[in-house]
């Protein structure tokens, strides 16, 4: 059975109640998580998951599961190191509450929404991208100079338009008609699950995108562009922080 992806229709959920469904050396597979897995340049999330009895289990990453049994679209729990005897009292069947690391978890969104806002500012494709609670990186095919002041001036008012941010679903053959809405020459939409989902910035960006985000452009709040640098002869990196 594979996860039940409650961050996909609610990214602002902190917790649930889940039940396990598989203990494996890799990890833990639950019927339903908050936790986002490691995927489209955006990190996994930490957290913990505590049993009825209050063992609490900190988890130090999610991943896709990728062992024998385990759906692609499975999120493995990665548990952190030292937890033995936390681990050996969970059993498939067993109840659980997920619940994220919030604040580190905000900080993506934040940033995972400014880098659409790149994409809207500037006319360019993408080949590469990193979302941390530190920063967003983002790789651009150009050979053109990209100018600092610009690239922030817009992002200001990008973010202080209060842009309503939400998703919507299409088919993977609507997808597939409409190749415009792939902005990423990295990272493909997933198709194959029968539809896909996109992600819309009102009158600024629409595309597809499985990552959390705000549901205002004007939560990111303050910018900056840290660095802007020439990466290969036809790319230029650009990495942005909150501040």
């Amino acid at each position: 059975m594979t996860t039940q992806a409650l961050f996909r229709e609610d990214a602002y959920l902190t917790r649930c109640e889940a039940t396990v469904t598989a203990v494996a050396p890799e990890g833990i597979l639950l019927d339903r998580t908050v936790f986002y897995p490691l995927g489209g340049g955006q990190a996994g999330d930490t957290g913990a998951l505590t049993l009825t009895d209050g063992t609490r289990i900190a988890i130090a990453d999610t991943r896709k599961a990728k062992f024998e049994g385990a759906s692609p679209d499975d999120a493995l729990h990665v548990p952190a190191m030292g937890q033995e005897a936390q681990l050996a009292r969970l059993q498939p069947g067993a109840g659980v509450v997920a619940e994220i690391d919030w604040t580190r978890r905000y900080r993506h969104m934040r940033l995972h929404t400014a880098t659409h806002l790149i994409c809207a500012a500037l006319p360019y494709a993408v080949d590469g991208c990193s979302i941390t609670p530190d920063y967003a990186r983002i790789d651009l095919v150009t050979t053109e100079p990209i100018e600092r002041e610009f690239v922030q001036s817009r992002l200001a008012e990008l973010v202080a338009g209060g842009h309503r941010v939400s998703t919507d679903w299409i088919t993977d053959e609507e997808m597939a008609a409409r190749p415009e809405l792939v902005r990423t020459m990295s990272v493909k939409p997933p198709v194959g699950f029968g539809r896909v989902r996109l992600l819309r910035i009102e009158n600024v960006d629409l595309q597809p995108c499985g990552g959390t985000h705000v549901a205002n452009t004007s939560e990111i709040g303050g910018l900056r562009v840290a660095k802007i640098e020439k990466k290969t002869a036809r790319t230029r990196r650009l990495v942005l922080e909150l501040t």
